[in-house]
This record gives structure tokens, C-alpha cells and sequence, in this order.
């Protein structure tokens, strides 16, 4: 086989000067993004994550192979587990994960980007795109979705540039690393089974199809390999089917995300953000930024489309994708248009667009000089540029840069507006001065939706957290966690009562198994049982409704009252006792409710 062509120059010093100034970039990046997170904090999923990572085993199939809500992310859950585990609900670990995969994910950027145009100026045009765009801002501040989203966009760019490398060296090596980093992506993503094929459209454009299919067939192999492993496992696990939708909140929902969210942020919009809490911020640019990116584009691609029209489709089909994936996965009659205007399901094509934007730059460098195609240096791409071409292009990075700014720092204000820091730092206070156990109980429906039960309860999101008080089944004194997160007296607000017994000055006297009967059925729900009792020595009883959990209460010697939470359904409770020295009175079932109500 003939070696390899090489693409790219040795580099001069103006190449240096480039990779400083491109690595000064991505340190900006990395402040400017450091800056809003620390306006945010744990946010709606995150609590799943953290949840589920305290109560399962680190290595566990119940943690790791988890269908969440139709994702399939072992690589997620792995994360937050393991910083759960070092410091419980402490956001500033979780922080630091986001920072070092955007980190990674923008270095993998530029590499790709040098394999390309190498260290020409010309380079930092797309590199400030991905960089600064607010296409992945807010995919970047959620926990959760950061997890699903950087390591999908490192693996676009270093999977492509493995493919480019291996093509130029022949060297078997880029083959197992591309493999290796596709692997980890779908570790995290479903949707990072577009990586090797993104991988092969950079190679294809660079060096036609027939190359980029023999010389990285080992690469193309692997990758096909770990698909159909990785295929074999999410068919397995996941259940969740496709969204139920029609055409016209099909064509709504795509309209408000192109419309609204992607075309504007390819202006640095949208500018401002709206917000209905506790649901996160959408793009609401104004009228006159939607009209100018819509002829913006409009012109760009009609410019675009004669010399690289096979690039601009490729974008065109990735961003279609992007959105078939939000339509299907998302979409339905309870579907809130602005869903789409997050512009979290459009974050990765923040990648694709700057590295289609470098391959058309590419191109017409190459086709604007007589050299073969095999060479690409700074004055290759210099060559009959007009005059006036840097100093537009340098003002227009900058105008993108302010743009950005712009939209970077109202979403931090938008985002800011959230009740999740405060209330989880209460809670985290008030179970650890607590003096007695707290019956278990959902958190705030404002910080994690009851939907999302059995995640949201305080003995899986507060299971880590070190020195609190015990969260059980039953306790002695009873009491609620409000919406500010603080421990407040409380009682139960009777659905059904437990009824009076038959004997005098006992009630129920529990006889081995006793079914003491409630005034009305219970539907199924987690209800809490106020025992008033009597009890000649310190023993145990079991505690059931006619369908559900079974829980044990220690009952202390004397006359006392126990609260005890029960999940099931039934017209009786049935208390199961050793001996006959326990009595039961009557007293209310139903829900805790904050005392002062």
C-alpha cells in the first residue's frame, strides 16, 4: 500500500500565534462557563441521578442499567454515584465534572479543527462558534444534561479526527482509540451512535468516500462491532416506546426549535430567556434577531449550497436528526411548544456546524490555489482572499462574542431563579440537627415532580449525607419538611380511620395476627397510620394494609402513640404480635399535613 498522503504542514511560527490564541479561547470559555455555574446548582433530574446513586450499589445493574425515562446512560449514573459518594449534594463536584468534559469536549474541537485547516487563522472562526455559542449553554448548566450532552460532542470531534489520522498514518493505534471513545460516548448517550458516522462524512468530504472507506475500514469495523453490542444491551433495557404526536404538533414543535432556538443562536442569541419555574429556561429572542437569522442563514446556505452542497446537507440531515430525536422522543398532546426552545436537543449541532462550517473553508482554500490537495498551510488559505476579508471576519467573531455574552449572561440571571439550592441545603440542615427519625417523605414537588417516585423521596436523595437523622418507617414524633426545606410539627389529616374495638380500656387487643378494621377502603398510595397503643413490655409488630409493604414498628412498654408509613391499599390494618400485651385504639390514617394547618 502507498503511504499515506500527509495534509498537514510543519508549524510555523504564525502557527503558534494561532494555537496560543486558540487555547487562550478555550480558557475564556472555560471562565466565562465556570461563571455560570456558579449561579446554578442540582436541578430536577440531577436529584434522580444522586438518588438512585446513593440507594444502589456503584457496580450494581439496578444503577447502572436504569431506563431512565427512555435513556440509557450507565456512564451517567457511574458519575454521579461516585461523586455522591465523596460529597453528598456538595455542587461544586458535580461543577467540576461539567468543566473537565467541556474541556475535553473543546480541546477534542480543536484538534479536529488543526487536522482540517491546520494552524491557520482562519481556524478560530469556527472555534469561537463552538466555544461561545449559546446552542450549548443550557445543555451545559443542568447537571443531568451535561452528562448526556459533552461527552456526545467530544466524541463527534476526536472520534473524526482518530478516522482522519488513521487514513493519513495508516497507524492501527487511532483505530482502537476512536473505537475506545465511541464506546464511552454511548456510554452516556444513545444518540452518540451518530459519532462514527459523523466520523466518516469529515473524512469523506476531506478525502472522498472511497478513502475514507478502505483506509479506515478498521475503524468502521470496531465501531460497528460496539453499535451492535451496545444496540443488543439498550434493546434490552430500555421500554419506553415513541412519543404519540401528529403532524401539526409536529410542525409546531420543530418550527418553535428551529424558528426560535437554532437559528437564532447562530447569531449568539437569543438575548433573553424565559422561564416558568420550576421548569427550565427557553429562548425567547426578540422579533427582529429571529428575522435576521432567518435571512442570515438563509443567504449563507444559498451561498454555500453550489460548492459544497454535499457538506451542507450533512448538516442540514445531522440538525434534522437532532430534531427527529426531540419529535419522537418528546413530542405529544401535553407537549409544551417551548419545549423545544431549550435548545438542549440541538447542543451537539453546535459541533457539526462548526466543523461543516472549517470543511467548506477548506475547500475553497484548496480550490483557490494550484497546489495539489494534499497541502494546506497559512498561505494556501490567505491566497485571493479579498482584502477586507480579515478585517470582516474579525468583526464579525467579535459582534458573535458580544452576541453570546449577551444571552450567556441573561440565561445566568434566568437560571439563577431556582428554589432547588436553598431547599436542599435546608433539608441537608434540618435532618442533621434532627433528634429523632423522620418518616420518609417526598421532597418539594418545586424541586422534583412526584412523578418521578419513588426518586423523589428524602431516603434516596438525602441517603449520603452524613450525620442526619435516621429517615425510617416509623417514629415517635411527627414531623414535615415544608417547602423551604425546615422540619415543622405535624399531623395526620385523616382519609380513613383505624375504628374503636370491642374490649373496654383496650380497643383492639392484638392476638397473634388481629385485622382491625377502617372505616372506608384506601385506594393505593403511601398513607401514614397514627397507632395510639398500649404495650406490657418493649416488642415488635408488623404493620399491613390488605395489599402492600409489610413494616415492622418497635413499640415501647406503656401507653405511647407511633406514626408508621404504609404503602398499599385496603379497608383493614392488620397488626401481626407475639402474645396478647399489645392493645390498639382508634386513630387516623391518612396524610401528614404541617401542624399549624
Amino acid at each position: 500500500m502507498a503511504a499515506p498522503r500527509r495534509l498537514a504542514p510543519t508549524q510555523s511560527a504564525s502557527g503558534r500565534w494561532v494555537l496560543a490564541l486558540a487555547v487562550i479561547s478555550i480558557a475564556a470559555q472555560l471562565m466565562v462557563r465556570s461563571g455560570v455555574l456558579a449561579t446554578g446548582n442540582f436541578y430536577w433530574d440531577d436529584l434522580i441521578l444522586i438518588g438512585r446513586g446513593s440507594t444502589f450499589p456503584l457496580f450494581s445493574a439496578d444503577l447502572l442499567l436504569y431506563d431512565h425515562d427512555g435513556h440509557f446512560m450507565p456512564g451517567a449514573f457511574f458519575v454521579a454515584s461516585m461523586t455522591t459518594k465523596i460529597a453528598p449534594l456538595q455542587w461544586f463536584l458535580p461543577a467540576l465534572t461539567i468543566i473537565a468534559l467541556q474541556a475535553g469536549a473543546s480541546w477534542a474541537v480543536l484538534r479536529l479543527l488543526r487536522k482540517i485547516l491546520g494552524d491557520t487563522p482562519i481556524l478560530l472562526l469556527p472555534l469561537i462558534f463552538y466555544l461561545f455559542s449559546p446552542l450549548t449553554l443550557p445543555s451545559f448548566a443542568w447537571w443531568a444534561a451535561a452528562l448526556n450532552s459533552l461527552p456526545l460532542q467530544l466524541g463527534l470531534a476526536w472520534v473524526a479526527g482518530d478516522a482522519i489520522e488513521l487514513v493519513r498514518t495508516g497507524r492501527r493505534r487511532y483505530a482502537v482509540s476512536g473505537a475506545l471513545v465511541t464506546a464511552m460516548a454511548l456510554l452516556f448517550f444513545e444518540k452518540s451512535v451518530l459519532v462514527p458516522v459523523f466520523a466518516f462524512v469529515v473524512v469523506a468530504s476531506m478525502l472522498g468516500v472511497k478513502e475514507a472507506r478502505h483506509r479506515a475500514a478498521a475503524l468502521w469495523m470496531a465501531c460497528g462491532a460496539i453499535l451492535v453490542a451496545w444496540g443488543t444491551v439498550f434493546l434490552c433495557v430500555t421500554k419506553g416506546g415513541l412519543a404519540v404526536h401528529g403532524v401539526r404538533e409536529t410542525a409546531e414543535l420543530v418550527n418553535h426549535g428551529v424558528t426560535f432556538g437554532l437559528l437564532p443562536a447562530l447569531l449568539g442569541g437569543p438575548w433573553e430567556w424565559e422561564r416558568w419555574a420550576p421548569s427550565g429556561p427557553w429562548a425567547a429572542p426578540p422579533s427582529a434577531l429571529v428575522v435576521c437569522a432567518g435571512l442570515a442563514t438563509a443567504v449563507a446556505v444559498m451561498l454555500s449550497i453550489r460548492r459544497h452542497r454535499s457538506i451542507v446537507a450533512a448538516v442540514v440531515l445531522y440538525v434534522g436528526a437532532s430534531c427527529a430525536v426531540m419529535v419522537l422522543s418528546r413530542s405529544g398532546p401535553d407537549t409544551a411548544d417551548e419545549l423545544a426552545q431549550t435548545l438542549r436537543y440541538f447542543a451537539d449541532s453546535a459541533v457539526v456546524i462548526a466543523i461543516g462550517a472549517a470543511l467548506m473553508l477548506r475547500n475553497t482554500a484548496l480550490n483557490h490555489t494550484t497546489l495539489n490537495h494534499t497541502t494546506l498551510n497559512h498561505t494556501t488559505m490567505g491566497r485571493r482572499a479579498p482584502r477586507l476579508a480579515r478585517p470582516a471576519c474579525i468583526a464579525g467573531a467579535a459582534a458573535f462574542v458580544v452576541s453570546s455574552m449577551v444571552s450567556t449572561f441573561t440565561f445566568a440571571q434566568t437560571w439563577r431563579d431556582d428554589p432547588a439550592a436553598d431547599y436542599l441545603a435546608a433539608t441537608r440542615q434540618s435532618l442533621q440537627h434532627s433528634t429523632t427519625p423522620i418518616l420518609d417523605q417526598p421532597i418539594s414537588p418545586w424541586v422534583l415532580t412526584p412523578l418521578a417516585y419513588p426518586e423523589n423521596s428524602i431516603s434516596r436523595i438525602f441517603a449520603d449525607v452524613p450525620g442526619r437523622a435516621p429517615i425510617t418507617s416509623s417514629t415517635t414524633a411527627l414531623h414535615y419538611i415544608d417547602e423551604t426545606g425546615h422540619l415543622v410539627p405535624a399531623v395526620v389529616s385523616p382519609s380513613r380511620s383505624l375504628t374503636q374495638g370491642s374490649e373496654t380500656g383496650c380497643g383492639h387487643r392484638v392476638d397473634d395476627r388481629t385485622r382491625i378494621p377502617l372505616d372506608g377502603a384506601l385506594p393505593v398510595w403511601d398513607w401514614t397510620v397514627q397507632l395510639n397503643y398500649f404495650a406490657d413490655a418493649n416488642s415488635d409488630v408488623q404493620l399491613e394494609l390488605d395489599t402492600g409493604d409489610v413494616v415492622v414498628v418497635p413499640l415501647e412498654s406503656g401507653l405511647h402513640t407511633v406514626y408508621v408509613r404504609l404503602t398499599g391499599s385496603g379497608s383493614a390494618l392488620t397488626v401481626t404480635a407475639e402474645g396478647s400485651g399489645v392493645c390498639i385504639g382508634a386513630g387516623p390514617v391518612g396524610v401528614v399535613m404541617i401542624a399549624s394547618l
